[in-house]
């Protein structure tokens, strides 16, 4: 795995981890009892992006170095993966 690699790597296990991790604590506009003009009541009262952003990457950050080790340290390699035997061998 290169520079590039573990750059989509980490970035693909990022927004995984923040698809997942964007819903916890979510409090609608409804549920705070305060719908501002204009926007739909299902709206987040306070989404706290920077907050759940850091959360993302301190949960993204040990899986990437795991998944990583696991490249890099040539347990698991691309032929292990190749089912449909298009690599050849």
């Amino acid at each position: 795995m290169n520079l590039t690699g573990g750059i989509v790597l980490f970035a693909v296990i990022w927004f995984m981890v923040f698809f997942v991790v964007l819903p916890v604590r979510f409090r609608s506009q409804e549920e705070a009892g305060e719908v501002v003009p204009g926007t739909p009541p299902s709206a987040p009262a306070d989404a706290q992006i920077g907050r759940k952003a850091k959360i993302t990457t301190l949960i993204a950050v040990p899986i990437w170095a795991a998944i990583a080790a696991v490249i890099l340290s040539g347990v698991v390699s691309i032929a292990d993966l190749d089912w449909f035997g298009r690599l050849g061998r």
